[in-house]
């Protein structure tokens, strides 16, 4: 039986990777700096935007960026580019939890400043989820698998109970070594079957909202 489901946001719960280019190459012209270019984004997507944009725009200075970036981010949130879930993918979250009875928790490399208007009473995701794990609460990080701990004692959860939805080869990594089931998201596109190691994924999903079926071949395998 799978007690909680805990699901990365970006590109899982959420396709937001063309979305963070455009913010990110519009905080570097911003800066006077030459943009990015897609491929290095996408090869480094999934690790900490304030880590990797030191190396989507060498020799930068991280705390510059950081300072024009938070404007840019509050802009594309107040004006819905940003961060957008599909009434779909809410109503999938609400039969993991009204129907099949699961715990469902987020688990992002995000920072806080990123995930906050998220966490605000009167977000339709925040009314769902059971906590929401990112840079700034959490000892470690993606992809190392001691990131699942505190998430899991939190909440009084033990690993081979839990699954965890990503879409990274980090993602699947961290949480078999953590001794979670996996289920990889392809629904953006940027990733295929081939990317990841013969037993690192339980299930593939193209779409999110099949996430319940996946669920529940998992629990009768």
């Amino acid at each position: 039986m799978i007690e909680a489901v805990i699901i990365d946001f970006d590109d899982t719960l959420c396709l937001t990777e063309a979305a963070c280019f455009e913010m990110e190459n519009e905080t570097l012209m911003a800066m006077g700096r030459e943009p990015m270019p897609r491929e290095v984004h996408i090869s480094t997507w999934g690790q900490p935007l304030f880590e990797a944009i030191a190396v989507r725009s060498p020799g930068i200075d991280v705390e510059a960026f950081k300072e024009a970036y938070h404007p840019i981010i509050a802009e594309y949130t107040r004006e819905n580019k940003l961060d957008v879930i599909p009434d779909e993918n809410y109503k999938t979250l609400d039969r993991l939890i009204a129907e099949m009875g699961k715990k469902v928790l987020i688990l992002t490399s995000r920072t806080y400043g990123e995930v906050r208007h998220m966490l605000e009473p009167d977000h339709l995701l925040a009314s769902r989820i059971e906590g929401m794990y990112h840079k700034d609460n959490m000892k470690y990080h993606k992809p190392d698998p001691r990131a699942f701990n505190e998430l899991l004692a939190d909440h009084g959860l033990r690993p081979e109970y839990c699954v965890y939805v990503g879409d990274s080869k980090g993602d699947a990594i961290s949480s078999k070594a953590a001794r979670l089931s996996f289920i990889a998201s392809l629904e953006s596109g940027l990733r295929q079957k081939s990317d990841f190691e013969p037993g690192q994924v339980d299930a593939f999903i193209y779409r999110f909202p099949e996430l319940t079926d996946a669920v529940t071949a998992l629990e009768n395998r």
